[in-house]
């Protein structure tokens, strides 16, 4: 469980939307929504513990040895770095290794196992310069799955990538929900918040709506169709009010 008491996220000394209260219970699957500069890429930061909060807390309850992996936006990463695709994968080993410890056969067997899950062992020799957008967000998937972290965050993970690409990455996302990890992702896709996560954040200047997809979704739809309506070219799926 992550539990976000009175929490208030934002840059100095500025929030960006209202305090937070609320549960990320374990094995939960949530969604993150909401315009830009409402502080959905902040609250993964400030739940990574790489951002500190303007006020409140987050508490891990639960967790005596809690492990979390991030999976940061695209457009973050340093892509023309010379190095290769397994060496990059080969980076989820390190935060259970002591410093200088050489990586032992059991490790590369991860490695070579998640490059084969997301499709990119063919991939392994490659430097990462040579990757279109979609491999790329392979590779840093592969690396988060050899991690094996009990919280997974991922920043806009379906973003720059082709159609294949996201499937394969939403097919393996459901395989870690099923198998207990706690997921966080912010996303813009209505049509895979609804079909896919059961829980949803909604991130707003005024309020902070959290609760079941099917009954925050709609809230989304109502505040945001005029402000952002390329989120809705692709939708498909017909919604209805549900009070919340």
């Amino acid at each position: 469980m992550i539990h976000l008491k009175n929490l208030v996220i934002g840059y100095e000394k500025q929030p960006l939307v209202k305090e937070m209260n609320g549960c990320f219970q374990s094995g939960s699957l949530t969604a993150v929504m909401g315009l830009n500069g409402t502080g959905k890429s902040t609250l993964l930061r400030t739940i990574a513990q790489v951002q500190k909060p303007l006020e409140g807390y987050i508490h891990f309850p639960g967790f005596k040895e809690m492990t979390m992996s991030w999976l940061p936006q695209l457009a973050e990463v340093d892509r023309s770095f010379p190095i290769q695709v397994m060496d990059v994968v080969s980076m989820g080993c390190w935060p259970k290794l002591s410093l200088f410890r050489a990586l032992k056969a059991t490790h590369y067997h991860r490695v070579h196992l998640a490059m084969e899950q997301v499709g990119i062992l063919d991939l392994a020799n490659k430097t990462i310069d040579q990757l279109s957008g979609g491999q790329f967000q392979r590779m840093l998937f592969a690396r988060m799955l050899v991690e094996n972290s009990d919280v997974m965050l991922m920043d806009e993970p379906f973003v720059g990538i082709d159609t294949k690409t996201r499937d394969v990455l939403l097919n393996l996302i459901m395989e870690l929900h099923q198998a207990g990890k706690t997921i966080i992702a912010v996303l813009h896709q209505t049509d895979i918040v609804h079909r896919y996560f059961s829980d949803l954040l909604l991130l707003k200047e005024e309020d902070v709506l959290w609760g079941k997809t099917e009954k925050i979704l709609p809230h989304f739809h109502d505040s945001f169709r005029w402000a952002e309506p390329h989120l809705m070219v692709n939708e498909k799926i017909k919604l209805s009010i549900v009070e919340a």
